[in-house]
Formats: C-alpha cells, structure tokens, sequence
C-alpha cells in the first residue's frame, strides 16, 4: 500500500504537477493581458515600454542593467526584492561571461557552484516553463510586489481506496488558483535568442 504513504511517488508526483500548474499561472500574467480595474473587466495588455528586445543575443549583463534601470526609472523602491524567472539557457549565457563568474565583480561564486543566485539586484529563479516561439525565450524580471498569485482555495490531498474500482487506491489533488500583474511598471519581459 505504498501508494496510500502521503511520501509515495505518486503523491510527490502530483504535488510536483500542482506547483507546475501554479508556475504556469505565474508566468502567464507576468507576460499576458491583465484583468484591471474595479469590476476587473478591463483588459490591459502587457506596455511594450517594459520589454526589452533580444537583439540577437542572449541573456546579457546589458539586458539585466536594462531591466533594473527600467524597474529604476519607474521608481520602484528598491527594497522590495527582485526576481528573474530564466530558463537553462540564460544560466549558461551568464556563465559564460567574465563578469558574472569573476569575483572581482561578483561575490556569487557561479562557477564553483554552477549556477547564478543572484545579480544586478535580481534573484533568479530557474523554469523550464518559458515561452519559446523558436527564436526568443521570454523571460521575467519583477518587483515582489509586481505579480500577486491568489489562491481560491488552498492544495487539498486525498488518497483513497476505491471500492467501484477493485480497491484501487486513488490519489486526488486539486486548488483554485489566479494570478495577475498589480502594476505594470513593476514587470519587465525580456527577450533572449535561443
């Protein structure tokens, strides 16, 4: 009755797929049209003053000074932490120059630890959930406070035996969840060749 242990892989896998869905329902509104005003009926598409092209190249210091300048220029307080959602493929853009990996001007040791905690302000938040349209990987920088998730009703879990079912044992996840931009000035897209 390994299945019925709320340890169960099945049980893990199906928490895993609950905060996938959770992902997804994030970076959507980070990037799509936000619900706003008072009934939230009005439509309000992402401002293309927050989005930084690819340029044709990838993730770049140049692309993250851009995006903290933008969240700057808006006069988001800057003690309000910031993030990056990046995929794989940014990390590597990263490691792969000097500035990010050598102490001199970075006290994250990247490459010891292989990967980028934090930089230019941002704290990264690796996804393989980004939208890819082939050419470009849109990626995310946001104040705390720029994107708000709302959950309807919380995780419930149920594990159960089911007796139509030759005793089979059920496992049953389900939420309600939302998520959306409060200010658009708190949210950049930036766009990364792949």
């Amino acid at each position: 009755m390994m299945l019925i242990d709320p340890t169960s892989s099945y049980a893990r896998a199906a928490a895993a797929a609950m905060g996938r869905a959770m992902d997804d329902t994030i970076i959507s509104a980070l990037g799509g049209t936000a619900k706003t005003g008072k009934e939230g009926t009005t439509s309000t598409a992402f401002p293309s003053g927050q989005k930084i092209a690819h340029g044709s190249a990838g993730l770049t210091v140049a692309k993250l000074v851009s995006a903290k300048k933008l969240l700057d220029a808006q006069s988001v307080d800057p003690s309000i932490p910031r993030y990056i959602v990046v995929s794989p493929e940014q990390i590597e853009d990263l490691l792969n120059t000097t500035s990010v990996t050598s102490s001199d001007f970075n006290t994250v040791k990247a490459l010891v630890q292989g990967d980028v905690d934090t930089f230019v302000g941002f704290k990264f938040i690796t996804s393989n959930r980004l939208s890819d349209d082939g050419t470009s990987r849109l990626c995310y920088a946001w104040a705390q406070d720029g994107c708000k998730l709302a959950v309807g009703k919380d995780v419930m879990a149920r594990i159960d035996e089911r007796s139509d079912k030759s005793y089979s044992t059920q496992v049953f996840y389900c939420a309600t969840f939302g998520s959306t931009r409060m200010e658009e000035d708190k949210v950049v897209e930036i766009a990364c060749n792949e």
